[in-house]
């Protein structure tokens, strides 16, 4: 039986899985938890490797790392770490990423160059602010990786400051530095972020071999995790996978490149050869948590109070901006509850209004997307957030698709799998793995009143 592993080095922690490469089916699976922070060092990512993979990987025939986008990983000449990886959910650079959209003439011009408007996530704008707030460190700067290629060029033997370094195509289409519309760096792009030229990873085709460990594994190109997500769920054309974890996610396999001036839509490339234009928000499940801790209840009880209320929560609404946002892009902004009244001022009706408020910006990603030719036939919602019944009821009306729950599972880690499988065994696309069931079809009357009153609290906070 070939075996293959994902691995998804996520932000908050490290998921192993090992399947069957034909069948897919989950022979074993380990976990280890990351400190808390939005900078880290990486060698934190090898601990939890190493704790999380602990006697699972024997007998693996070949296997591919998942991680999170856009963090920052600086070498020196001797392949040693500068300083820890800042990581996406680090907004520092936001004032960086202003600065570079208006050094290149606007968000238009970032738009046709890379396929996306730089915001504080992306890499190029990290860089930026190393740049300008850390001069020395940034003129040590010999290699700049990802997450996934760090840690996919150590499981290589990449102790080696020679040895070469690699990522994928759906990765590098985050960083702001490589453009999936002509495939390829700009090299122009980094060095205007950095002040100079640093060496990047060769991009890996999707199904090229990378190298393979000590023990003989092939080593799979990997990819990032949302990329790996889409891969791991066995989303196609006309599905849109929303996931609700530490940030929120709407992407959706898509045919062309995409291009939003408005900086909505981050114009990505996927883990097969296609794209996969994608939102993002900063705030998602900790929404719901934060809500509930407010609340002194469990999440079971929180669902039970969200759906216990009307539609619209009484007029109450909730921005869920906690630390921040990515989309729309307000990295200074902070949570706000609008419309609190006497008669709506009831624990149901801010459970309600959380769940709303976590959606509705949810959903102002989807229209973005629809506007750029994205189908929505059906919605596949995936992430610890997509536990919440209250969640999966309220969705279809204000997502205005059908709503598909498969059963939980690590998609990062089993996309980050089936890519291994594809590489071990070949073929022109994935293995048709069936990884956990489909939970019924949800469908709702929309709800367009919510959605008209979250719209006039954001844009009247704007």
């Amino acid at each position: 039986m070939p075996l293959v592993a994902g691995i998804d080095c996520s932000t908050t922690a490290t998921k192993v899985v090992v399947r069957d490469a034909e069948t897919g089916e989950l022979l074993r699976d380990g976990r280890a938890a990351h400190p808390p922070g939005t900078e880290i060092a990486p060698e934190r990512w090898d601990d939890a490797l190493r704790a999380a993979s602990d006697g699972l990987l024997e007998g693996v025939d070949a296997l591919s790392v998942a991680a999170q986008q856009h963090g920052m990983v600086v070498l020196d000449e001797n392949g040693d770490v500068i300083r820890p990886a800042l990581l996406w959910n680090d907004i520092r650079s936001a004032c960086a990423a202003a600065d570079l959209v208006v050094e290149l003439g606007g968000a238009q011009e970032w738009a046709e160059a890379v396929g996306s408007v730089p915001v504080a996530s992306f890499t190029v704008t990290k860089l930026r602010w190393l740049a300008e707030n850390e001069p020395a460190n940034a003129r040590r700067v010999a290699r700049v990786l990802l997450p996934h290629d760090w840690l996919s060029w150590r499981l290589r033997g990449g102790a080696r400051a020679d040895a070469e370094t690699v990522t994928d195509r759906g990765d590098a289409s985050g960083t702001g530095y490589w453009s999936p519309i002509t495939a390829g760096y700009r090299p122009d792009l980094l060095e205007r972020a950095l002040g100079f030229l640093p060496e990047v990873p060769r991009v890996l085709a999707p199904r090229d071999v990378a190298g393979s460990t000590a023990a003989g594994a092939l080593v799979a190109p990997g990819t990032g995790d949302n990329m790996a997500a889409a891969l791991g769920c066995g989303a196609g054309p006309g599905d849109v996978v929303v996931s609700i974890g530490t940030s929120g996610v709407v992407s959706a396999v898509h045919s062309a490149p995409t291009r939003d001036a408005s900086g909505f839509v981050a114009g990505f490339a996927d883990a097969t050869g296609r794209f996969l234009p994608l939102v993002c928000t900063l705030n998602a499940a900790r929404v719901l948590a934060a809500a509930a801790g407010v609340l002194r209840v469990d999440f079971d009880e929180f669902d039970q109070l969200a759906l216990s209320a009307d539609p619209g929560a009484g007029g109450l609404v909730l921005l869920p901006y906690l630390e921040g946002e990515r989309t729309p892009n307000r990295p200074n902004a902070r949570g706000v509850v609008h419309g609190f009244t006497p008669t709506n001022a009831t624990a149901a009706n801010l459970a309600r209004a959380a769940v709303e408020g976590l959606l509705c910006g949810l959903a102002d990603g989807l229209d973005a997307m629809r506007a750029h030719g994205v189908v929505a036939d059906r919605i596949l919602l995936v992430g610890g957030g997509a536990k919440s019944r209250a969640v999966q009821e309220i969705a279809p009306a204000l997502l205005e698709a059908p709503v598909v729950v498969p059963e939980p599972g690590e998609y990062v880690a089993d996309g980050a799998a089936r890519q291994a499988a594809w590489v071990l065994l070949g073929g022109d696309q994935p293995p048709p793995w069936r990884v956990g069931g489909l939970d019924r079809v949800r469908g709702a009357e929309p709800q367009p009143q919510v959605r008209a009153a979250y719209a006039a609290i954001r844009d009247s906070t704007a």
